[in-house]
Formats: C-alpha cells, structure tokens, sequence
C-alpha cells in the first residue's frame, strides 16, 4: 500500500531528472567565431576530451588555445632520464591561466597544454596539464584556428613529441 503513495513522487522526481539532464544536453558547448571557435564547458566535463572532439568534427587543421575557469587539473613535470612525467593532482582550484596547441598525430588530435592554478591561499601552481576536470563553475576555452594542418612527432632528442611546422 506505501508503495502505490509514493508512486507520483517517483515520477515527479524522474520526470525533473529527465528534464534537467535534457536541458543541460541542449546546451551547445563550442559555436564558431571569425578566428575559430569558443568553448564553454560545465561542471563534469572532461576538458581535453572536449576539446579533441572538437578538433575532430571540425576538422581543424591545427589550433592554438586559451583557456580559464574552475577546475580539478593533473600537471606533470617531464623527467628526460625515464621519459615520464611525474605527476602532482589539484583539486578544486581555478585555472588562472591555460595555453596550448592543438597538431596531429597518428592520425587523431595531439594536444599540448601547458597551465596555471591557485588555490584559495592565491598561491599558484604549473607546468604542463596531463588533465583537468571542470569543477564548480565553468571553464572558458578560445580555440585560434590555423591554415595549415601541423604534425606531433617523436624527436630524439629530446625524446619527446614536438609540434612539426615543415609545409
């Protein structure tokens, strides 16, 4: 007998999830502008994904890109001698500052993004974003498209996938 009280409930509150989730679904998270595009990306959202999908179903040759928001980032601190980058998590900070390039490699977006963060106490972090997440808020992108299409490849040395720019 309970069960049948709290039927209209159920379906109020699956028919608002519904609802919220559409809304948030219908929000377009890119449009295009005379230099390229910009990005605003919301709370969940993976913001390398999003930005190599971008350059994908756009098909964007190569890009440059700026960026600012909330966010949870992983940088990482390239060791030459193991070829790995050692990495340090930041959760919960606001992006002050974001720049990178968009090449390709392998046939698929190459991304190379180098960041700044800080905290509460205004002290700041960098170097070279592995991930970030949006957090609380928002994260603004500008995305500077290229003529040219450009290449990530294997240099030795240094060991490490560098943005060709041969024609």
């Amino acid at each position: 007998m309970h069960i049948f009280h709290l039927l209209p409930f159920a379906l109020l509150l699956s028919t608002i999830q519904l609802s919220a989730q559409s809304k948030s679904d219908s929000i377009p998270k890119y449009v295009k502008v005379p230099a390229g595009f910009v990005m605003v990306l919301r709370q969940g959202d993976d913001v390398f994904k999003e930005i190599e999908n971008l350059a994908t179903k756009e098909q964007i040759p190569s890009a440059n890109f700026t960026g600012m928001g909330f966010v949870s980032a992983k940088f990482g601190f390239f060791n030459f001698k193991t070829k790995e980058y050692d990495p340090k998590d930041f959760k919960d900070v606001e992006l002050a500052s974001m720049q990178g390039s968009i090449a390709w490699q392998n046939g698929k977006p190459s991304l190379h993004c180098h960041g700044v963060v800080t905290g509460k106490d205004f002290k700041a972090y960098g170097g070279h974003l592995l991930e970030a997440t949006v957090g609380t808020g928002s994260v603004e992108i500008m995305i500077t498209v290229h003529d040219k299409q450009f290449q990530r490849l294997m240099e030795e040395p240094p060991g490490a996938n560098v943005l060709n720019i041969k024609e």
